[in-house]
């Protein structure tokens, strides 16, 4: 290659360089997962949920999606209602191996229920999301995954909690478990999800719980910003 060839080289490479703006974070993704523990679960249900979640991480094309690329933060937390905080099943925790993926399922499937009795105060959950959110890792991408089988029926509404706390910038994603409430999965299209490329994924019952939610994390960790879809905001 010749001096002028050089020179268009540098000038094409730094014009690339220009385009891509600042070097992008460290972490590609945080991801944390909420999971529904009002009083319409059962015991069994519960336990199918807990197990389900755990089995799913350790599914091997969810591993590859997780460490796919950069690293990913992960966060778990169980939520309902009244005035106790969700509780933190798993804070934000590095994924960059397989031993991680396995530190992580291992903290699920060991968790114990944090409450039984409490209605589901779904603007409270959003409301402590994003403080999660605010004091967690600065990745390229921030997504919350709540899991339900319910519509909100306690305190302020997530409308509400989108309008007072700041949850720009975040993905809100929903897997609905069908058959305990009428219309659950119109509730979560119509007045959960929000951010681009948002969705719903569905179990038909908790039973269908892992299938499920394998394919939304693999879903959550591979795709920058799925296209329209079931996209709400």
């Amino acid at each position: 290659m010749g001096k002028h060839g050089k020179y268009r080289a540098l000038v094409a490479s730094l014009a690339l360089a220009a385009l891509a703006g600042p070097a992008a974070a460290d972490c590609r993704l945080a991801l944390a997962l909420g999971l529904d523990v009002s009083a319409s679960m059962d015991a069994e249900e519960y336990t199918l949920q807990r197990n389900g979640l755990a089995a799913a991480l350790l599914a091997p094309e969810v591993e590859a999606a997780l460490m796919s690329t950069r690293p990913v933060e992960l966060a778990v937390f169980e939520w309902s209602g009244g005035h106790r905080p969700p509780a933190m099943v798993l804070d934000w925790q590095d994924i960059e191996s397989a031993a991680d993926v396995v530190r992580a399922a291992e903290a699920v499937a060991r968790s114990e229920r944090s409450r039984n009795d409490m209605p589901t105060a779904m603007g409270r959950m959003l409301a402590f999301a994003s403080d999660l959110f605010r004091r967690g890792p600065d990745c390229d991408r921030r997504v919350l995954d709540v899991s339900g089988d319910g519509i909100h029926n306690d305190g302020y509404p997530p409308k509400s909690a989108y309008k007072y706390f700041p949850l720009d910038g975040v993905t809100v994603n929903g897997l609905v478990v069908l058959g305990s409430e009428d219309d659950v999965l119109g509730f979560y299209r119509r007045e959960v999800i929000h951010g681009p490329g948002a969705f719903v994924e569905t179990a038909g019952s908790y039973a269908d719980f892992e299938r499920a939610m394998t394919r939304k994390l693999v879903r959550e960790a591979l795709t920058m910003a799925v296209s329209a879809g079931d996209a709400r905001r």
